[in-house]
């Protein structure tokens, strides 16, 4: 590992030099390139040279010790060395976790797919509790939020909603919500006080670029109708609405949501790239000579995640056994315990496969 650090910061020193070459700011394409794989290495560097130096202050106190020492600098000297070797260690895992491979997709937009499961009216009540859930967290990190599709109740729920996020990072901390999250509450309409149970089904996928997924417009069947919704919400009599069949794979999505049947037609697009995209990893996953299981769950959409009990004010993951009493907090977008916790764990599953 530390040769491997050793090797990096020397890049890191290289680019330095190369970024204040005149001749390198020249041009600026070629500048823009090593600005960037500079300061994507920043962080790792100043942690590795912390280590560094908390490796050279345990050596230090260690060649004190040799000498004859009265015993309040002994003392003295030996809880220097307690504290530098206990701050080395803990900057070695934390090193650990930084080299660890990065998941491509990372640094992505999203597409979150969230649709109403068992429960019926309940279901798409509860589909609406976690739309806001997620456009709210998406507020409070800076992120844009554009709904692509969307299917309201009469009672103001969602029978399905599909929308982008847009930000640094947003796949990375999204990618752990895909999965079944069920809910047990009292609906408003239950008269005797009997909880229910319901599900809703949440599907994160990478937003693909044009480079990373091609697709061949003779693989599309285009169909257009007017658009229609409860009461009365994007009805026109227009067919602005546009349904896109990828043919070779059978995938079907459509968009609604715009009065222009152009605008839609590019919302549907977006969506059809992102699955298709996901497919194609799915495939090369499954190519794999061993299946990657991370401890935060196999990845299956029928995989039962998250549970929201409301008469109990808590939320349970049932992927790394995490109950959190703050349900109204989690509900109203305050979800980075959550993820940080699902982060950590699959970290840590993660550094016991590279051991």
């Amino acid at each position: 590992m530390l040769e491997k650090l050793q090797a990096i910061e020397d890049k890191y020193t290289e680019l330095e030099g190369l970024i204040s070459d005149p001749a390198v700011m020249a041009d600026m394409s070629v500048w823009q390139k090593h600005t960037k794989a500079h300061a994507k290495l920043g962080p790792l560097v100043a942690k590795y040279r912390e280590y560094k130096q908390a490796v050279k202050g345990s050596d230090d106190a260690r060649e004190l010790l040799k000498d004859k020492l009265d015993d309040d600098f002994r003392e003295l000297v030996e809880g220097e060395l307690a504290a530098t070797a206990a701050k080395a260690e803990k900057l070695a895992e934390e090193l650990k976790v930084m080299l660890l491979p990065r998941d491509p997709n990372d640094d992505k937009d999203v597409i979150i797919e969230i649709r109403g499961g068992a429960g019926g009216d309940e279901a798409a009540l509860f589909a609406g509790d976690l739309f806001r859930m997620y456009t709210r967290y998406a507020e409070t990190r800076g992120w844009k939020t554009e709904v692509l599709d969307a299917n309201p109740t009469d009672l103001g729920g969602i029978k399905e909603v599909v929308f982008a996020v847009s930000g640094d990072g947003a796949y990375s901390r999204f990618k752990f919500e895909s999965g079944v999250h069920r809910v047990q509450r009292v609906p408003d309409t239950e008269a005797s006080g009997r909880i229910h149970t319901s599900t809703v089904t949440v599907a994160v996928l990478p937003e693909a670029e044009d480079v990373d997924i091609e697709v061949n417009q003779n693989d599309l069947r285009i169909d257009t109708y007017c658009a229609s919704g409860a009461g009365g919400q994007h009805v026109n009599k227009t067919e602005s609405a546009v349904r896109i069949t990828h043919l070779p794979t059978g995938l079907v999505v459509q968009c609604q949501d715009e009065k222009s049947q152009l605008k839609n037609r590019d919302r549907a697009m977006r969506v059809l790239r992102a699955k298709l995209l996901e497919l194609a990893q799915e495939s090369q996953r499954a190519e794999m000579a061993e299946t990657r299981k991370s401890q935060v769950g196999t990845g299956d959409r029928s995989e039962r995640i998250r549970t929201y009990n409301f008469p109990q004010g808590r939320v349970t993951d049932h992927r790394i056994g995490l109950t959190l009493h703050k349900l109204d907090f989690i509900l109203n977008g305050d979800l980075d315990e959550l993820i940080d916790a699902l982060i950590t764990a699959d970290q840590s599953e993660r550094l016991k496969r590279v051991d």
